[in-house]
């Protein structure tokens, strides 16, 4: 186990010692930022270019052939039926097939002439700040197995998830916030909360869901009546009684947590609600990321809450965006969910440059998986879809020592297979700690009998990424 953590880890249970109400827990994390300069962060392993990150998780498997990677092969091939036999990966890709075209039409935007769909008509003006990635390859081609992969490093869930293991390595900078934060949509992905999951962390490294609208948390604040003054009586209280309880049953971390979540969330009552509401940003602010919009509204809040958060020491956001699912109908599908995300992703980097935040905060934009450059034909008829891709997906990166303004990887003609610069999504997560100041193999925890880490088995950091 990281000796660092686990000193952090049995200072804390000591403290918890010296008294025995949150009265004292709110002493303790006073004193301990006030021993660490401000909050409880850790030191990196080494040098960081990324301080923070924003992750805008595209549930669903975003199309490349359609987004960012365009095939004029397909145009050839179009409508073209072919018979799929042998090793499948899922019933889903076998049997007769038609080969799609992209309904959509590509430019090559910016100095650095980036391939981009016409219908990113906002985003098409920040590819110089974007670093395009294209050789990513997963294993699953099923959405939950997909999304917990994507998020946890494991197929199966369980384990922790990539923004708590960076809230595990690094700690937070603010003391009122949570280090790992998400913003879902109103249903949650496949998979549920294990995609944010702390696993088997201590409890508290888990993200915290937020609403973008009303309130954030439901009943974080006390009901009508109820003064500071009586709520911090009460747990006091309560902190007294799971501190008898967590001495009868050491060793048990969610006791531990649920002591520090109760202190954390009498904090958040004051700090909180202040993020959310977005009445204090200029009018110009709010339109230029499509908030009071109805097509971009939803996500055009979670971009600016995004920003407010880490803006105010929240180390890792995650706002989801879907469903990207199109088997069917992609030009309408795929079309009007690039409408609702292009105006706030833009406005969020644009946001992020002039504030000089982009510098050292880590955009990351992805899905699942990619989508396939075929269909199967259901019940007779053709609709121009696409399925499942775990072997092609187009990501990108923006901001936090990537290298802007650069395409890296390749797929092969029609888009099936990375064929350049190919690295399995391990890797992609080793990286991300990377920039952030975090090494993989030295970031572990002792776990049934074995140190575990982010990336599993080991990974390497995708240096062509790096700027």
């Amino acid at each position: 186990m990281n000796t660092n953590h686990y000193a952090k880890l049995t200072r804390r249970d000591a403290l918890f010692g010296i008294g025995a109400g949150l009265g004292s827990v709110a002493l303790t994390s006073l004193l301990q930022a006030a021993e660490s300069g401000g909050a409880k962060s850790s030191l990196p392993h080494h040098a960081a270019k990324a301080k923070r990150c924003i992750f805008l998780m595209m549930e669903g498997g975003p199309s490349h052939i359609d987004t960012f990677d365009p095939k004029p092969e397909l145009t050839q091939r179009h409508l073209q039926k072919f018979k799929r036999s042998g090793d499948m990966e899922s019933a889903m890709s076998s049997g007769e097939r038609y080969f799609v075209k992209s309904p959509f039409d590509f430019i090559q935007a910016g100095k650095s002439g980036a391939d981009i769909s016409t219908e990113w008509v906002h985003l098409k003006e920040m590819v110089d700040d974007i670093c395009f990635y294209r050789g990513a390859q997963v294993d699953s081609v099923n959405h939950p197995t997909a999304c917990y992969q994507l998020n946890t490093g494991n197929r199966f869930g369980g384990d922790p998830a990539l923004g708590a293991w960076v809230n595990y390595g690094l700690g937070t900078l603010n003391d009122n916030l949570p280090g790992f934060v998400v913003l879902p949509r109103t249903a949650y992905p496949q998979g549920g909360a294990g995609n944010w999951s702390n696993g088997f962390l201590p409890a508290d490294f888990q993200g915290t869901p937020l609403r973008s609208q009303g309130s954030p948390i439901l009943d974080l604040n006390p009901p009508e009546g109820i003064t500071r003054e009586r709520q911090r009586k009460n747990l006091d209280l309560l902190s007294m009684l799971n501190k008898k309880h967590l001495d009868a049953r050491s060793g048990r971390s969610e006791l531990d947590a649920r002591m520090t979540s109760y202190e954390l969330a009498y904090r958040m009552q004051t700090e909180v609600p202040g993020i959310i509401d977005l009445e204090g940003e200029k009018p110009a602010t709010l339109e230029a990321y499509g908030v009071g919009n109805a097509k971009t509204d939803a996500f055009g809040r979670k971009c600016l809450l995004a920003r407010r958060l880490v803006e105010k020491g929240v180390r890792f956001v995650q706002a989801y965006a879907g469903n990207w699912d199109s088997h069917d109908y992609i030009a309408k599908a795929h079309g009007s969910l690039i409408q609702s995300v292009d105006q706030p992703i833009a406005a969020l980097l644009r946001d992020l440059k002039e504030r000089d935040m982009l510098k050292d905060t880590l955009v990351v934009w992805c899905g699942e998986f990619g989508r396939t450059p075929d269909n199967g034909i259901r019940s007779g008829s053709q609709s121009y879809g696409r399925d499942h891709n775990a072997k092609a997906m187009t990501m990108w990166f923006a901001g936090g020592g990537t290298k802007a303004g650069h395409t890296i990887g390749a797929t092969d003609e029609i888009g099936a297979e990375a064929v350049e610069c190919v690295h399995h999504i391990r890797d992609v997560h080793v990286t991300l700690l990377h920039l952030m100041g975090l090494n993989d193999n030295r970031l572990t925890y002792y776990h049934a009998g074995r140190h575990k880490q982010l990336s599993q088995f080991g990974g390497q950091v995708i240096q062509e990424l790096l700027a």
